[in-house]
C-alpha cells in the first residue's frame, strides 16, 4: 500500500512537502514515481527516483522547483515543492515501480490534493 500525505493550500511562490510511504511487500520496488491531475486535465508524470542508486527524472514545468527524495529505512518518498505556481495546483498521486524495470507493473496510492493560490 502507498499513503500519500502532506497536500494542502498555499500561496503562490510557497512551498508544501509531500510524503508517501510505502508498506507491504516493498523489497520488489524498483522506483517511485509522482504524478498529478489537474481539474479537466490528464494525468501527468512528475517526477520519479529510482529505489537504489541516484537516478532521477523530473518534467520540464517543474525542474530547479520541485526535488524528489526518498528514505529507504522508511520506505517513504518525499516531493519538495518550492515556489509553488496557481499551475501547480492538482491532484498529486504516489506510485511504486514494481518489478526489475521501468515498465514494471505500478501501484498507485491515494491522491493528495495540492492547491496553489494566486
Amino acid at each position: 500500500q502507498l499513503q500519500a500525505s502532506g497536500g494542502g493550500l498555499v500561496q503562490a511562490g510557497g512551498s508544501l512537502k509531500l510524503s508517501c510511504a510505502a508498506s507491504g511487500r516493498t523489497s520488489n520496488i524498483y522506483g517511485m514515481r509522482w504524478f498529478r491531475q489537474a481539474p479537466g486535465k490528464e494525468r501527468e508524470f512528475v517526477t520519479a527516483i529510482s529505489w537504489r542508486g541516484d537516478t532521477t527524472a523530473y518534467t520540464d514545468s517543474v525542474k530547479g522547483r520541485f526535488t524528489i527524495a526518498r528514505d529507504n529505512a522508511k520506505n517513504t518518498v518525499y516531493l519538495q515543492m518550492n515556489n509553488l505556481k496557481p499551475e501547480d495546483t492538482a491532484v498529486y498521486y504516489c506510485t511504486a515501480v514494481l518489478g526489475s524495470s521501468w515498465s514494471s507493473p505500478s501501484l498507485w496510492g491515494q491522491g493528495t490534493l495540492v492547491t496553489v493560490s494566486s
